[in-house]
């Protein structure tokens, strides 16, 4: 069996085990089993849609190979004949305002010269931030980067920071969490390490997300709060369709157009000029999505 293939039989498990853990965390709804196959590859892209938590989620797998082409050489600064590639990707957009989206995405990618880099990470981005569930979330990060590599965290901490930032907005899409691409293993050691470290943050993935789940999911809202939901999940689609390397990688491959898509919420709104009321909780949000925040100390450092 080749290294790719061996990665991409994990990451398909880890899919099905994913699936099941926030299937149980939501209680009702259940996610479709879309298998999808190309002259590329094969995946499943897997759809959870009107739960009672999750208003639309996706977790999908994906395993393709196919020639590398001049569009990606400039794109990736490198030069092959052909490619391979496997992840897992999920987004999770929920009904309740007080519950976070959430992302994540592990991957390999092996051309034919011999190149072959991991890449991934988990991101939240909460509607309306609450710093102690920011601050389970990067500690939870952290613990598991720390079973790896103490300098993990706090540069794939900055990466994301920098990575999840709409420029035009001068903001953060969120919390943050990490980041990582183009990783490569310097030795066989350096790879089980990098590959291991992939598997523990998807394993990681549901067990945090799960609990602001029960924390949040059925907490009552008002229309407001609603009303603001819809405006951060705007925000959320102009990164993905402006920024989004996943996305645009995906569309240039010719990859499944509806699995890639499906990151995007059942719905969203864009109010012109939109500008929070002083002293509000939009406000205190709006203020909190800066780059460089060190939110396991946050509230502890005055």
């Amino acid at each position: 069996m080749h290294r790719i293939d061996k990665i991409a039989g994990t990451y398909r498990q880890l899919q099905q085990d994913i699936i099941r853990c926030i299937e149980d965390a939501d209680g009702l709804g259940n996610f479709s089993n879309d298998q999808w196959s190309t002259e590329l590859g094969s995946g499943v892209t897997s759809v959870l849609q009107e739960g009672t938590v999750i208003e639309k989620g996706a977790v999908n797998f994906s395993f393709v190979k196919g020639n590398f082409t001049d569009r990606m050489e400039k794109i990736l600064g490198e030069k092959a004949r052909s490619y391979a590639a496997t992840g897992i990707s999920s987004i999770l957009h929920p009904e309740n305002p007080w519950v976070p989206i959430i992302h994540m995405n592990v991957r390999y990618f092996a051309l034919d010269n011999g190149t072959a880099w991991f890449g991934g990470g988990i991101d939240l981005t909460p509607h309306i931030v609450e710093p102690a569930d920011a601050r389970l979330f990067h500690q939870s990060l952290k613990e598991v980067c720390d079973r790896f590599d103490a300098s993990f965290y706090p540069e794939y901490k900055k990466w994301a920071d920098d990575y999840f930032f709409l420029p035009h907005r001068h903001e953060t899409r969120g919390v943050g969490g990490i980041f990582f691409d183009r990783v490569k293993p310097a030795n066989e050691e350096d790879f089980d390490k990098l590959f291991r470290f992939t598997v523990s943050l998807a394993e990681l993935y549901p067990v945090i997300y799960s609990g602001f789940m029960k924390k949040n999911g059925r907490r009552p809202c008002t229309e407001r709060e609603k009303q603001w939901q819809a405006l951060r999940r705007g925000r959320y689609v102009e990164f993905n369709l402006l920024f989004d390397r996943g996305t645009k990688f995906g569309m240039e491959s010719g990859g499944n157009t509806e699995s890639i898509l499906v990151s995007l919420p059942a719905n969203a709104s864009w109010e012109y000029n939109f500008i929070p009321e002083a002293g509000s909780f939009e406000e205190e949000t709006q203020q909190m999505l800066k780059k460089n925040i060190d939110w396991i100390n946050f509230g502890h450092n005055s």
